[in-house]
């Protein structure tokens, strides 16, 4: 058995395996990660992220063509299959790996691939997909295993017409109606992209608003924007069993419905990958849904030990899964002198969704039970020069400041570059003191036309509802 020696190995190649492994190696440790694929990016590059957004865009671009009356002058309206559009997305991916292989070799991270158990605090056995283990004795370990759809034992995932948010990515045909059980932001993406195919899309919801985190008036406008392009929203509803046919599915509902389709996604829920690591070889335990608990800085139970990502649960968006590996491995390198720790609770929200969502920061319901004097101002993006000339007019951006002091509490946008557009609020409710106003938007020159202006108008419309 080839033995090995590290400084740091790093449990999976996703978002926050990769900032971990990057911020180890820059800070002098001799790194290692290991990582079940041949190809690194981990479930994000491969299943997750960067293929649904890829899928996505193809779709906005699909509809931006079948809805301009422009292009009529090229041709009538066209509608494609789901495996055309996938292919898009696959080209995507192979340039991420490109990318992300390069960074480990750049900064001589060693890779192996095969799965990873502990074997002590201090030993990561690897089994090889050619059978031969190979042994790395480490200082420091960072699991970034991510996670996986989360699936009952009473669903039939074998079944050809049954598919989760994973295995989606090898449906071969498009179909005509199709059932999402479970209305969470994964849920809802597929819902717009599969309507944008044409696909007539039943969204089970097992509550009574979507995605109810957001402000209510965002997710009342995703709502609406949904049902107008033929998703059925279903509220309030669970599954007693999932039926499958020879040529369809059938999902039977506790409240007594029955809904047939050609086929059903499963997106009701992610167990973290924890299964097969022996956690149990170092006294280490993940709960009911697989993942594991750290403290605030990224540390398990065990002296040694860090998580990071989808592993340790909230908030599971592959843009704090990277700050947190990168902390995690600041944060081992402390005693090093070595800086750029912090706890990641700064996290915008961002659905891709058509159109798209992104908010960070209080919403109106937040701030009203705390009893906040807030007030609002938005902007349409109806009236915006640059929405009009993108044809992208659905849509608003809403600030919420405090009466008083004009402080900055919370952005919500819906519709063209949102999760974008955020990032400017984001940037103006991490200053401190004054610098932290509505009046920034108002003292400062934004280009014209942009979508960035939307903030200009949004705060001249919350000022002018002062007295």
């Amino acid at each position: 058995m080839a033995v090995y020696n590290y400084d740091v190995v790093v449990l999976g190649s996703g978002p926050a395996g990769e900032g971990a492994a990057m911020s180890a190696a820059k800070s002098g440790r001799k790194v290692a990660v290991v990582d079940s694929r041949k190809l690194v990016g981990g479930n994000c590059t491969h299943l997750g992220t960067i293929p649904s957004k890829a899928l996505r865009h193809s779709v906005r671009q699909i509809l931006q063509f079948n809805t301009n009356p422009m292009f009529r002058q090229i041709g009538e309206p066209r509608w494609f299959s789901f495996p055309d559009v996938l292919k898009s997305a696959e080209k995507v991916i192979a340039k991420q790996v490109a990318s992300r292989t390069g960074y480990y070799a750049r900064n001589r991270v060693d890779l192996f691939v095969g799965r990873a158990s502990f074997a002590d605090q201090h030993t990561i056995e690897v089994l090889g997909h050619n059978g031969v283990v190979e042994r790395l004795v480490t200082k420091q370990v960072v699991i970034a295993t991510g996670s996986r759809p989360y699936r009952p034992a009473d669903v039939d995932f074998s079944h050809p017409r049954i598919y989760d948010s994973d295995t989606i990515l090898t449906l071969s045909h498009t179909p005509r109606r199709l059932i999402i059980y479970g209305a969470g932001v994964i849920g809802c993406e597929y819902a717009s992209i599969f309507s944008g195919l044409g696909v007539l899309v039943d969204l089970i919801d097992n509550r009574d608003q979507l995605l109810s985190f957001l402000d209510r008036e965002i997710s009342d406008a995703l709502s609406y924007h949904l049902r107008t392009n033929n998703v059925l929203i279903r509220h309030n509803e669970e599954y007693e069993r999932i039926e499958g046919l020879d040529h369809g599915v059938v999902l039977h509902l506790k409240s007594g419905k029955k809904i047939k389709a050609d086929a059903l996604l499963w997106c009701n829920g992610r167990t973290g990958n924890t299964d097969q690591l022996a956690l149990e070889n170092i006294g280490l335990e993940a709960n009911s849904r697989g993942q594991v608990a750290v403290d605030k800085h990224y540390r398990t139970s065990v002296a040694n030990v860090y998580a990071a990502g989808d592993v340790i649960g909230w908030p599971s968006l592959a843009s704090a899964a990277y700050d947190q590996g990168r902390s995690a491995a600041a944060n081992m390198a402390e005693h090093m002198g070595y800086e750029g720790w912090h706890f990641v609770d700064d996290v915008p929200t961002g659905i891709y969704t058509i159109p798209e969502i992104s908010s960070v920061g209080k919403s109106e319901q937040e701030l009203t039970q705390a009893k906040v004097p807030y007030e609002v101002g938005k902007a349409f993006f109806k009236s915006m020069a640059r929405a009009q000339i993108s044809n992208e007019r659905a849509g608003m951006l809403k600030i919420l400041f405090h009466r008083e002091t004009l402080e900055l509490l919370g952005v919500h946008c819906f519709g063209y570059q949102a999760s974008e557009i955020v990032h400017i609020g984001q940037a103006i409710m991490n200053q401190q003191g004054e610098a932290n106003s509505i009046k920034y938007f108002i003292n400062t020159t934004f280009n014209y036309p942009t979508m960035a202006e939307a903030y200009r108008v949004a705060a001249f419309d919350g000022l002018n509802r002062l007295f």
